[in-house]
């Protein structure tokens, strides 16, 4: 929901004009526009000097502090007072972009690839009142054929789709929720099934012959090593600081707090004695953890040179350093709950999937042991 706050700005002649600001933007079905400002065509004397000017000053600020008002509970009624009657004629992509907007990380960067395919498919705009059943299911289509924006030669691989497609629906959602939609279109849409994936991970042997080799890039190996010993992503990783370390004295160790993208609550990642020890001594300023670490083209081949030179023979990408923690937790009997939380799930499905991988294994292990039977 957006929050709606009274604001000036400076004008001619000593004064000030008064406008609300939206935030997040609100849609404006009329242009397809996302609105962030209302210009209310009033204003205030910086200086007022007569009566006049004086009750002037109060009258005019308490008018735009009950339209401001009058806003809000408009804004909280999804009804947005000024741009209301037509919201049917409003653009798709638009709203599509607001509730992008609002997501942050790795899942900002999702829903802005989900968003690259939107605006290929329908050329930049779409209006509500164009949206339907058999519209979804062709973009749908596009999306499995589609080649990716990345090469003209490949097409975007079955869980891409199956992800960017959930971002229509949730959108789709949203939309008839808040009135642009008469129908629940998502309701009727059937879903892409995801594909089964094989998930690199290292051993705990693997993980260790790592920590024993040497790598020419050390920020690399500092956040490789700590993403698998806390299961954080590369993105949060770049966003870590000093000041997100807190040491609990009740808790008996530190943890970092991350805020739940569905509750928005904030939840603690407890972080083990090795974690700190990766990271050396503890800073107590705001300083970004790891400052120099970014994903070029220079850190792939360091990646690898870093993996082959400790003998590992898969091929591991940073992402498989989650893929480890997540899969060693559950191999040495953390239960799949307490992954879940600890990986920032949003369902328990997704945690899963390191099950069946430790499911696999132990098969595997099972049929080491051969006998030869008369």
């Amino acid at each position: 929901m957006a929050k709606v706050t009274l604001r000036q700005k400076p004008m001619s002649n000593k004064r000030h004009s008064l406008f609300l600001d939206y935030y997040p933007p609100i849609l404006n079905p009329e242009t397809g526009k996302l609105v962030r400002k209302e210009y209310l065509k009033l204003f205030l004397y910086d200086k007022p000097k007569t009566e006049f000017d004086k009750l002037h000053n109060k009258e005019t600020l308490y008018l735009a502090e009950n339209i401001k008002a009058q806003r809000q509970l408009e804004v909280q009624n999804a009804k947005y007072g000024f741009i209301s009657d037509k919201q049917r004629n409003g653009d798709f992509i638009e709203y599509f972009k607001m509730l992008a907007s609002k997501r942050r990380g790795s899942n900002s960067n999702n829903w802005s690839s989900a968003l690259n395919y939107l605006e290929k498919f329908t050329g930049g705009a779409v209006k509500f009142s164009q949206i339907n059943l058999r519209w979804c299911n062709d973009f749908k289509d596009f999306l499995q054929s589609t080649r990716t924006v990345k090469s003209d030669k490949a097409t975007l691989s079955t869980n891409s789709c199956v992800s960017y497609f959930n971002k229509i629906k949730h959108t789709l959602k949203e939309a008839y929720k808040e009135g642009y939609l008469s129908e629940d279109v998502n309701a009727k849409l059937v879903s892409i099934k995801p594909a089964e994936t094989s998930r690199q991970y290292l051993s705990f042997e693997e993980l260790q012959a790592l920590v024993n080799t040497d790598c020419k890039l050390p920020i690399l190996k500092k956040a490789g090593i700590f993403s698998a010993l806390t299961g954080m992503r590369i993105s949060d990783l770049k966003q870590l600081r000093w000041s997100d370390i807190k040491f609990s004295e009740l808790e008996g160790g530190y943890s970092i707090p991350f805020r739940q993208q569905k509750t928005k609550g904030v939840e603690y990642l407890p972080i083990s004695k090795d974690a700190i020890n990766v990271l050396g001594e503890i800073n107590d300023d705001n300083n970004l953890i790891f400052k120099e670490l970014s994903y070029t083209s220079h850190f792939v081949p360091h990646l690898n040179k870093w993996i082959k030179d400790a003998g590992i023979q898969k091929h591991i990408t940073f992402h498989s350093f989650r893929h480890t923690f997540a899969t060693l937790q559950l191999s040495y009997g953390t239960d799949i709950y307490t992954v879940s939380k600890m990986l920032g799930h949003r369902d328990l499905k997704t945690t899963q999937i390191y099950a069946k991988v430790i499911d696999k294994t132990k098969r595997q292990a099972s049929d080491v042991i051969k006998l030869k039977f008369d």
